[in-house]
């Protein structure tokens, strides 16, 4: 019952309990290969992370009020796209770019949100394609080269034989919102408003302005990694940015957000990501096809929602040894 106890009330205890049995499971399984138990894992898994962790961060802290923020995907395209086609002599200047719309993007969905009182995923289901439709109108349906090849080697170039700067940015980044999120007040409003949003504004939480501010930074998070990854792929696609949703969804809830809101943890987000992240590295390191990745993240994802299920937890309480009266 300790554990039980433990598990419910420590935000980070099961996603690293996850993450450390899929590379016990990993290790296991390329025991005496060698493939997995590299040096150069830690890099790959870490690269893998940076592909959709802050889309996941974004999305999650919009799961964590009880919204959904469907437009992530579009806006990581579509700025993608912007900042490889701005920012070829000043790379600076695409991400600018790349910043500034994501940002407004967020607020102005917020706005219309809060202004209108409407559901999340509908609004933000427009900015999805609209936003998949810019990126198509400004790559003119095609592959758009990043020419200052420099630019895409510095950014993939290994920093302390793990990190890039990619992956070290979303490290950062993570870091800030577990500082604000954990230390502050505003992480406290957060979970009060997914938890209960009427109780949280009678005690004087301004929800509107979490909701715009929440949708602001999702899409300051998806601009920033979408920019951030074509400039290393040195390239601009349209559809090769469009599969982000999936995992981004999937690396939240292993990392404990729920879909009902007022759970969560930015470094729990993280774990959920690095799971995933090891699980596609690991596999890629034996040699399985892509297929098998999907099913492994089907797999956990399944037992996760299970274990969340209140009739097995109920069953489980069931189970378990009560203390005898009188010890």
């Amino acid at each position: 019952m300790k554990l039980k106890t433990f598990l419910r009330n420590d935000p980070h205890a099961r996603p690293l309990l996850i993450l450390a049995a899929c590379i016990v499971l990993l290790a296991v399984a390329d025991w005496g290969e060698g493939r997995f138990l590299s040096a150069t894992t830690p890099f790959s898994m870490l690269q893998i992370f940076a592909n959709g962790a802050m889309v996941a961060l974004g999305l999650g802290l919009s799961m964590m009020i009880r919204e959904f923020d469907l437009s992530v995907v579009g806006i990581f395209a579509a700025t993608g796209c912007v900042a490889v086609l701005t920012g070829e002599v000043n790379p600076w200047l695409g991400i600018g770019y790349a910043l500034a719309i994501g940002l407004a993007a967020g607020v102005i969905q917020g706005l219309i949100i809060v202004r209108f009182a409407l559901g999340s995923v509908g609004v933000t289901l427009g900015g999805l394609l609209i936003f998949v439709g810019v990126a198509y109108v400004l790559t003119e349906s095609r592959t758009v080269p990043y020419e200052n090849l420099p630019v895409a080697l510095f950014v993939n170039r290994p920093l302390a034989g793990i990190f890039s700067l990619r992956s070290l940015i979303c490290v950062v980044v993570f870091a800030a919102a577990a500082v604000v999120v954990g230390f502050t007040r505003v992480g406290r409003d957060l979970i009060a408003i997914g938890s209960d949003r009427r109780a949280a504004v009678i005690v004087g939480v301004n929800v509107n302005a979490f909701i715009i501010g929440v949708f602001a930074f999702s899409g300051f998070c998806a601009a920033l990694s979408g920019a951030l990854l074509s400039y290393s792929l040195a390239s601009a696609t349209p559809q090769g940015l469009s599969d982000v949703i999936v995992p981004a969804a999937a690396g939240a809830i292993l990392g404990g957000v729920s879909l009902g809101g007022g759970t969560g943890r930015p470094l729990g987000i993280a774990t959920g990501v690095l799971i995933l992240a090891a699980l596609r590295s690991g596999l890629n390191a034996l040699g399985a096809p892509p297929f098998v990745n999907d099913i492994a993240m089907g797999a956990v994802l399944l037992t996760v929602a299970i274990l969340d299920g209140p009739y097995l937890m109920r069953r489980l309480g069931r189970i378990a040894p009560r203390p005898r009266a009188g010890s």
